[in-house]
């Protein structure tokens, strides 16, 4: 079963989906399988990461703005902006999807764990992401 829905950002960071996710779970009426996320985009990225302590949010960002700053001569590719490159980077050195498993019919996140869209332009975008779930 496949389901796309979107996810509007307002700028650079961490926007939890894990509910959107579970409730198109829920709709599937898939109780045992694998669902899988992609995020149709070059510029921002999917990660599972912690979601009790906004602060190991903060310190992500943060570390990765250090680690690929904005506006490094060295880009070529900039017509879109000096945070765009960037964008791009960060989008590869995370990841384009993430894979869960479906235990009764919950995603089998850890304790701890939450799914989220890392918006990594400063102007936000609507963001397409597609679902795939199956037995």
């Amino acid at each position: 079963m496949v389901r796309a829905f979107e996810v509007r950002t307002t700028g650079q960071g961490l926007e939890l989906i894990t509910a959107r996710v579970q409730a198109l779970v829920t709709e599937s009426g898939i109780t045992e399988g694998l669902c899988t996320v992609m995020i149709r985009h070059t510029s921002a990225s999917l990660v599972v990461q912690e979601n009790a302590d906004p602060s190991a949010r903060v310190d992500l960002e943060r570390w990765f703005k250090r680690l690929v700053p904005e506006g490094d001569p060295q880009f070529t590719h900039t017509t879109e902006g000096d945070d765009d490159m960037p964008a791009h980077i960060k989008a590869a050195l995370t990841s384009t999807s993430v894979s869960v498993p479906i235990v009764g019919g919950r995603l089998a996140l850890g304790r701890w764990q939450g799914i989220y869209l890392w918006e990594h332009r400063r102007r936000g975008s609507v963001r397409e992401c597609v679902m795939h779930m199956g037995a």
